[in-house]
């Protein structure tokens, strides 16, 4: 057999190889897109349950979601909305989206996020009595990425029910530490506002001093970690404040949103 028939048959072989590996990794991809996709949200209802100190070892996730009722709300208005499906609307994509999103100025920007989605997901737990937990959606920029969670308030709209973060890339062991139960569970029975209603619930840079009047408001900041810690405390300001959630919980609190 000719050298140039050889080396054409390798290369022929080669590239059916390479064909069919394509054809097979392009049918696993869309065959395995769907439960791709319900994996995550799976995994957003319990984060969303966990923040809230809701969540049940042992029961099924969807079980329990069942007692959480999904709203959109405009956060320019700080009140309810329909004008986008809360089962398909992508928050975080959103952000990116110019006709769903704001650009913020600098000056505003203390959680450096770029840009502030005009409609968020906030996720309400009722009781006999009401409002039992509200649960908001929260993010901001740490050392090195983009830390993205969820906070949850009991039925006062002031009082800190948990935290928990899903999604981020900071160092581990360090930044990484927003992630351990240790310092997650810091967080509840904190106030977010003082009297007259500005944001005081602060990250502090070391530890609280718990006889002092306002450890109410502080949390322990992350050992080694003062650039994460300040980036948790600019986005809690950030989406407590004015530009965030602040108005929501004013019109739910007086039953106007």
């Amino acid at each position: 057999m000719a050298s140039n028939d050889r080396i054409s048959k390798v290369f022929g072989v080669a590239i059916t190889l390479c064909l069919v590996c394509a054809v097979v990794v392009s049918a696993s991809a869309v065959l395995l897109r769907d439960a791709q996709q319900a994996n995550k949200a799976l995994d957003k209802k319990r984060n969303i349950l966990a923040a809230a100190g809701l969540l049940q070892e042992g029961v099924s996730v969807e079980k329990q979601f069942e007692n959480v009722e999904t709203r959109v709300v405009d956060l320019s208005t700080g009140k309810f909305s329909d004008a986008v499906d809360p089962a398909s609307y992508d928050q975080k994509k959103a952000a990116k989206v110019p006709s769903l999103s704001d650009k913020l100025p600098a000056e505003e920007d203390i959680a450096k996020i770029g840009r502030r989605e005009k409609y968020a997901l906030v996720y309400i737990v009722r009781d006999e009595d009401g409002i039992d937990k509200v649960i908001l959606p929260i993010k901001g920029y740490g050392l090195w990425s983009t830390l993205y969670g969820f906070l949850a308030l009991e039925s006062d709209l002031n009082t800190v029910a948990g935290i928990g973060f899903n999604e981020h890339a900071e160092t581990p062991g360090l930044g990484g530490e927003v992630d351990n139960p240790l310092w997650k569970a810091k967080w509840p029975g904190k106030l977010l506002y003082s009297d007259a209603g500005e944001v005081q619930l602060t990250v502090m840079k070391g530890a609280v001093d718990e006889t002092r009047p306002e450890a109410g408001h502080q949390v322990d900041g992350l050992s080694g970690a003062t650039l994460t810690t300040r980036g948790v405390d600019n986005l809690i300001k950030f989406w407590m404040g004015e530009h965030g959630f602040a108005q929501f919980l004013s019109n739910l609190k007086s039953g106007e949103a």
